[in-house]
């Protein structure tokens, strides 16, 4: 599925898909920094878009960038709504603890992801009804060795209660 999307730029780089099939395109920094240690900006991206009504856009991390250099979006995922016309800005943050990153004018920053948007409508309800999960929040799943199942000499499970 393809979509049309305005964009107007005021940088050097217009947001690219790197490959065929790729979710987010690239957002690229329009301003030379350096990110301290610990420390995080709101890099510029020259970039902004007029979405289509009923579309939003999600600026989240580059992998190599958090995998490599520590170097994560604080509002992860930054949502851009159909209506704003403002310029991208990535909110970075630098998770080392000892090594400054440089961001060089035309560097890959970000990617946002372009998608439709399901509105909701929210009906107070005085009781939800039930799943599997519950109300099993952060953390409830566990460990890998607690999720295994235990499994009884025919190959079944040795109980529900060993069912992750």
């Amino acid at each position: 599925m393809t979509e049309t999307v305005e964009v107007l730029i005021k940088a050097e780089q217009i947001p690219s898909y790197a490959h065929p099939g790729d979710a987010g395109a690239d957002l690229y920094s329009a301003e030379a920094l350096t990110l301290q240690p610990g420390e995080r900006y709101t890099v510029a991206t020259g970039v902004s878009i007029a979405l289509p009504d009923g579309f939003v856009a999600f600026v989240v991390p580059r992998s190599g960038l958090a995998s490599k250099h520590g170097i994560t979006i604080v509002n992860s995922p930054g949502t851009v709504d159909a209506g704003y016309r403002g310029e991208i800005r990535v909110a970075l943050l630098n998770t080392d603890t000892s090594v400054p990153y440089d961001i060089a004018v035309g560097d890959r920053i970000a990617q946002l992801i372009v998608m439709p948007v399901t509105r909701a409508i929210f009906v107070p309800v005085e009781v939800l009804p039930g799943s599997a999960r519950g109300e099993g929040g952060f953390g409830s799943t566990g460990t890998a060795e607690l999720n295994q199942l235990a499994v009884t000499d025919d190959n079944t499970p040795d109980s529900e209660e060993s069912m992750p």
